[in-house]
């Protein structure tokens, strides 16, 4: 019968996926999740987080149980099998064309990802055992704030620490201390995300902040949506739809603009000012690269720009209020 549940959520649409599956297969589904088209989940356990998305064309099926967190997503085109469990934490990633081997247990840290194609094995044999060939069975640990890139494949029984990346195409055959960068055949170290990684002072942050401000708007705006586009003095407006948008930043230092500045107009704002707030009568949508939250809307503009961040930079919002 639970193949049959699993069937018939596999063909559903995706507007109904998230109820079918706490109602057939009692699986805790948080809220604003979002499963695609042709994907499935089956296990002995189901519990998403909110706001997280499993893909068109993803199958999950494991014996044991299954538990993503929040803000997590399950690109599309991936394969999960297993007589094990996957355990994947708060904003992290798996991307497209992916296969996770879970006869043995899979966990994956918050904030941490595996890029297009990779391959997680947890059990490895082909030869036959009673004939002197080798076999291997283990569960495989991915801390938080790793980055695995495209093609990693990780080997049965691998635990990699916090704060790592794996560059792309990189074989992981044995446990990877914290803060380590990798590369290579089998992966060895090859320096430290300390050495890689640079201070950011205020000044630093708003000179981040104007550069993803200047690439959102000649790739996102002019060349993905095709909008005419106006800059003067570090301030974009645009017609979108007869509606007049203003696209800013709000710096650590310097003025902020007022009320007056903003009125009459949509403004979507990147601000790096600690404890800025909305002027009062204004209609804005702030993206805060200090608490990474932003308020949830319809706006195309603001919903443009959340994901252009996340994909390009990999600055990651949650949404200052769950409960709309």
């Amino acid at each position: 019968m639970r193949f049959l549940f699993v069937a018939f959520i596999l063909l559903a649409p995706p507007p109904i996926k998230p109820w079918l599956m706490r109602t057939l297969l009692g699986a805790r589904i948080g809220r604003h999740v979002r499963i695609g088209w042709f994907a499935a989940i089956s296990a002995h356990h189901i519990a998403i987080g909110d706001e997280s998305e499993i893909r068109a064309l993803t199958v999950i099926s494991c014996s044991g149980d299954v538990a993503i967190g929040r803000y997590s997503i399950i690109s599309s085109f991936i394969l999960v099998y297993g007589a094990s469990d996957l355990i994947i934490g708060d904003h992290s990633y798996v991307g497209p064309q992916t296969l996770i081997n879970c006869d043995e247990r899979v966990r994956i840290g918050s904030y941490s990802a595996l890029g297009a194609r990779c391959m997680v094995y947890t059990h490895g044999s082909f030869f036959p055992y009673t004939e002197g060939y080798w076999v291997r069975f283990g569960p495989v640990t991915i801390g938080d704030s790793v980055w695995c890139a495209a093609g990693v494949f990780i080997h049965p029984g691998v635990t990699i620490g916090d704060n790592v990346f794996v560059n792309s195409r990189s074989v992981v055959t044995q446990d990877v201390a914290s803060g380590e960068v990798l590369e290579g055949f089998p992966a060895r170290a090859v320096t430290t995300m300390d050495r890689l990684k640079r201070s950011m002072t205020p000044r630093r942050r708003d000179a981040a902040a104007r550069q993803i401000l200047a690439h959102f708007v000649e790739l996102g705006l002019r060349r993905e949506l095709r909008l005419h586009v106006q800059e003067h003095d570090g301030q974009v407006t645009v017609q979108v739809r007869g509606r007049p948008y203003l696209l800013l930043c709000v710096p650590a230092r310097g003025a902020a603009p007022s009320a007056g500045d903003l009125a009459g107009r949509r403004v979507i704002a990147l601000v790096t000012r600690p404890d800025w707030r909305v002027p009062g009568h204004t209609h804005i949508y702030p993206l805060d690269l200090l608490t990474y939250r932003t308020p949830r809307s319809n706006d195309p503009i603001h919903n443009a720009l959340r994901s252009f961040l996340m994909r390009y930079y990999g600055i990651q919002l949650e949404y200052s209020d769950l409960s709309k």
